[in-house]
């Protein structure tokens, strides 16, 4: 049986890298952009605009 060597051992973990982080960006490029999760991702941008005490530091303690 012949045994694997170090730089065969090294592609296949570049290799695998490589894939886990495009399946990765995938994922998460599906998830930023399905129609379901809009409406979380609009709260969460207008989120900071709702807050009726504004900014820490503002105004208000001066």
């Amino acid at each position: 049986m012949m045994g694997l060597s170090h730089d065969t051992i090294v592609g296949i973990a570049k290799s695998f890298g490589l894939f886990y982080l495009i399946a990765l960006s995938i994922g998460i490029c599906v998830y930023a952009f399905w129609p379901r999760n809009r409406g979380q991702f609009d709260r969460a941008k207008h989120s900071i605009l709702d807050d009726e005490n504004g900014p820490i530091g503002g105004e208000e303690s001066r």
